[in-house]
């Protein structure tokens, strides 16, 4: 397994990716309208002039992804991405740890998922992650957490 940083061409790999891994958060929730899955090539193309996007790298095959941005010490982080087949093998992890790591100067970093995604939720509390707040978009309610460096 190798992490390193997305460059555009990588963008139909991984917004096919992201469609596939996003599709049982739009189950959980009953909303397929979701950001993740009706996103655009030409939408993802302009993050990577704004974020940090890596991929994870299994035998010359996108199998990962995550992003990230700072803005005011924080590092946002989003859609932290595995491929089903690859689920339990601790990609995500690798993920956000690498994700966090891209920005030293940071001092928090933030991120969200649905509040139905108990293995989710499980996952960052798991990584020293705290609820601060909740949000509804559509018809999910995404808990945002955060964690101190």
């Amino acid at each position: 397994m190798e992490i390193t940083k997305a460059v555009v061409t990588d963008t139909e790999a991984i917004l096919a990716l992201q469609k596939r891994a996003y599709h049982s958060e739009a189950e959980l929730n009953a909303d397929f309208s979701i950001p993740p899955l009706t996103q655009t090539l030409e939408q993802l193309r302009a993050e990577f002039s704004v974020k940090e996007i890596l991929k994870v790298i299994v035998d010359g095959d996108i199998v990962g992804s995550g992003q990230a941005k700072i803005d005011n010490g924080t590092v946002f982080i989003g859609r932290i991405i595995v491929h089903p087949d690859f689920w339990g093998q601790s990609i995500g992890s690798c993920i956000l740890q690498a994700l966090e790591s891209l920005f030293v100067d940071a001092r928090r970093c933030e991120l969200f998922t649905g509040s139905k995604s108990h293995k989710n939720l499980a996952f960052y509390k798991r990584r020293g992650y705290k609820n601060f707040k909740t949000a509804i978009l559509g018809k999910t309610e995404l808990v945002y957490l955060e964690k101190f460096k």
